[in-house]
């Protein structure tokens, strides 16, 4: 067994003091007139209802069997080595890896979409389909990141910030304020799968939440998953909880030192487990902690498998392009380009001029000797500027996101 002491509390808690959910019974107002739905449908939702009341775990002794504790340090000796390895490469695998994570997470909420259209819309040449909403959530894994150790209510609402404000801006910039369901009716939370807790229980939650993901722990990955399952059951904005606590996690990953370098693509480990996630969650606010840590056990395995599969074929796609552009002066432009495109797989006149320093025409030259040589295509995007994709690479970050959704 595995004892997390949390510190040294004030009074000693409880042991096994658990995280199942409490409930209360709250006034509901009807959300329609009367006059607009059945007497059924007045008569369910005319009543009061029952809203969860968060566990507290700033002082939750954590205690988990043998088999689930060599599991989770397994899962961090493997994460640890794959930073290590992969932040040796000198390939951009740090952004690459940071797409694919939010493109995965986002997936997690069926939000779908293939790696052509996501970096046509980080280049602002796709607004439709769900590909910007994927760049947004780059945006939120990036200020994560950049408030790995200043993790504050400020910081969070920043993170949910950079992920909706674009498509949804008049519910970021604080908690939720109202009550919010999952599942169930459109009218009330009366027949809902979870209710949250009541707006009220927000700030004081999320603040608990704080304290207990500040601690040291013998096992931050297990800390860390105990951690996420309960900022998803405070869920603390009106949209968005899945992606920004999933940045969470990165920010945690990197806080805890369990990476340095590269973002750890587990968000493709917990999709091919999507269904026993959910279960997961809703054991968690049951009081069993277990069936969430193993999720992130396992999931931190399998992203790790399947981001050294997207490693590896973005590293045979870099030596096949070297044999393609054999006998082109070792200072030509298209070098250059070729480098810049493993990380921007969809390139613009304009992105290449601002990050290599030549001239236009030496910029036109080298693309067009990529295109000759088989290694971009050019074509067009919606609103007719010319793009130049590198296929080879659109197919290797296809690839790890059909693998993630091979769920177990």
């Amino acid at each position: 067994m595995v004892h997390d002491p949390g510190g040294v509390p004030a009074t000693p808690p409880t042991r096994n003091a658990g995280t199942a959910v409490g409930f209360e019974t709250r006034p509901w107002t009807p959300l329609v007139h009367r006059d607009l739905v059945s007497r059924r449908v007045w008569e369910q939702i005319d009543r009061p209802y029952q809203a969860a009341v968060p566990a507290t775990i700033a002082d939750l002794r954590l205690d988990l069997p043998d088999d689930l504790v060599e599991d989770v340090t397994n899962a961090q000796q493997q994460l640890v080595r794959f930073d290590t390895e992969v932040g040796s490469i000198t390939a951009p695998f740090a952004s690459i890896l940071l797409r694919s994570e939010s493109a995965s997470s986002s997936q997690i909420e069926n939000l779908t979409s293939g790696a052509r259209a996501i970096a046509e819309a980080e280049l602002g040449e796709r607004a439709d389909g769900n590909a910007p909403l994927i760049v947004s959530n780059v945006r939120a894994m990036e200020a994560a990141l950049e408030a790995a150790d200043d993790l504050s209510a400020t910081t969070i609402i920043g993170m949910h910030r950079e992920l909706l404000h674009r498509t949804d801006p008049t519910i970021t910039g604080t908690y939720r304020t109202q009550q919010v369901w999952i599942g169930g009716g459109s009218f009330s939370p009366h027949d809902a799968d979870f209710t949250p807790p009541h707006h009220e229980r927000v700030a004081e939650a999320m603040a608990d939440f704080e304290a207990y993901s500040g601690r040291v722990s013998p096992l931050p990955l297990a800390s860390i998953a105990i951690a996420h399952a309960q900022f998803e059951t405070i869920h603390p904005f009106p949209d968005g909880n899945g992606r920004t606590g999933r940045a969470l996690v990165q920010a945690a990953l990197r806080r805890t030192g369990l990476t340095r370098s590269v973002t750890v693509p587990i968000s493709a480990g917990i999709l091919q487990q999507r269904s026993r996630y959910f279960d997961a969650l809703d054991a968690y606010r049951d009081g069993d902690v277990d069936p969430i840590v193993r999720v992130f056990a396992d999931g931190a395995v399998l992203a790790v498998a399947n981001g050294r599969r997207l490693v590896d074929d973005i590293e045979a796609t870099r030596a096949d392009w070297a044999e393609r552009m054999a006998g082109l002066r070792s200072d030509a432009a298209a070098h250059e380009i070729a480098a810049l495109a493993i990380g921007h797989p969809v390139l613009t006149s304009t992105l290449v001029r601002a990050e290599i320093e030549r001239s236009g025409p030496a910029v036109f030259r080298g693309l067009d000797q990529l295109v000759e040589r088989g290694i971009l295509t050019e074509t067009t995007a919606q609103n007719r500027n010319r793009l130049w994709v590198a296929q080879d690479v659109i197919r290797n970050l296809d690839g790890f996101a059909n693998r993630s959704m091979r769920t177990r």
